[in-house]
This record gives structure tokens, C-alpha cells and sequence, in this order.
């Protein structure tokens, strides 16, 4: 049964690659395996409901990704939320063009009824990269250390756009940013 949907945002394959690592090496620590498990791909999260058509977002994400561009990204920090979730995280800098397209996609998404959640409106939203999930808070400290030795910033570009249900994690539909709508 579906957990919910969510839009994300994927990276060119050398960035996507260096996220990996950074799973790969909380893997083979036993620290967290989880995004690997539900078969997750390196993305940040611009949207996310319990309940969706996605048939009713497809032609609205394609319209939208077809008016951008590639965004750069700089993933320059780690995080974690003072939650039970115990994610940590690679955090981008918060450019403008980065919070304005999630909220310009938002937009977009509200003219068709659905309705955004607090965690998404401009004012609310954290753009993040999960590299773990549901670390042991005994192995909190150690995890970091890993992640700090992964040499940040790492960066590269936002290049597709997609639209996914979990969990496990399913893809419905994705385009690349910048592609011209065909007729």
C-alpha cells in the first residue's frame, strides 16, 4: 500500500554519484541501508502528499520542467532534523533560483487543486538531500564523521524532474528541465 507521493528533483550522474557514495559508506558501516532498501535515488523533495492522481500532475510537471533550466546545486553542509526520523542529510545552498522554482512548482500545482502542506510552502520549505534514514542515535556521531569526510561542497546540476510513490519508491513519470514539449 502507498505511503504517499512525492516530486523530486534529480541530479546529474556525477553529482548523483557522489550522494551514492555517501549511502554506500553508511551501508557498508551498518549505519543506515535504508534509502537503498526502498530503492530511492538521489534527489531533493520539492513536494510531497499522502493522496495524488498522478495523472492529474503529469502534463502540469511536464509543462513546468519544460520552462526551466538546469539548476546548479552546492551541496556545502550536513543536517539532521530534531525529529524521531533520525535522517541526515547533505544540504544545498539556498540559492534563489532554487527556492523559487519549488515555489513557482508549487504554484502550479495549487491552480489544479491540490493542496500544499505547511512543510512546502515558500516560507517553510528546507531543501535537503537524505543520505540516511532511521540512524541509531547511538551511531548519530559516527555517521557524521563519515559524512564529514566526504569533502564538501560537492556540486553539479538539477537536471530532471519527477514524480514518485513509496514505498518502496516507484517512478511514475520524469522529465528533464529545459525540454521542449512535444505537440
Amino acid at each position: 500500500m502507498s505511503q504517499g507521493f512525492s516530486i523530486e528533483l534529480y541530479f546529474d550522474p556525477a553529482l548523483e554519484n557522489q550522494v551514492l557514495k555517501a549511502w554506500n559508506v553508511l551501508a557498508r558501516r551498518q549505519i543506515s541501508t535504508q534509502l537503498i532498501e526502498i530503492e530511492s535515488r538521489p534527489h531533493i523533495t520539492l513536494f510531497s502528499s499522502p493522496f495524488l492522481d498522478p495523472a492529474k500532475l503529469e502534463s502540469v510537471v511536464k509543462s513546468f520542467a519544460s520552462k526551466q533550466e538546469p539548476l546548479s546545486l552546492s551541496f556545502s553542509s550536513i543536517g539532521t532534523f530534531p525529529n524521531e526520523k533520525n535522517v541526515l542529510f547533505l544540504a544545498p545552498a539556498p540559492t534563489m533560483a532554487l527556492l523559487q522554482f519549488q515555489a513557482q512548482l508549487c504554484e502550479a500545482i495549487k491552480k489544479e487543486g491540490i493542496e500544499i502542506g505547511e512543510e512546502f510552502k515558500a516560507d517553510a520549505w528546507i531543501p535537503y538531500c537524505a543520505v540516511a534514514q532511521e540512524v541509531p542515535k547511538t551511531r548519530m556521531a559516527e555517521a557524521f564523521c563519515v559524512l564529514r569526510d566526504l569533502k564538501l561542497p560537492v556540486s553539479g546540476y538539477a537536471m530532471d524532474i519527477g514524480l514518485v510513490e513509496f514505498s518502496p519508491v516507484r517512478e511514475h513519470f520524469s522529465f528533464g528541465l529545459g525540454n521542449t514539449v512535444e505537440a
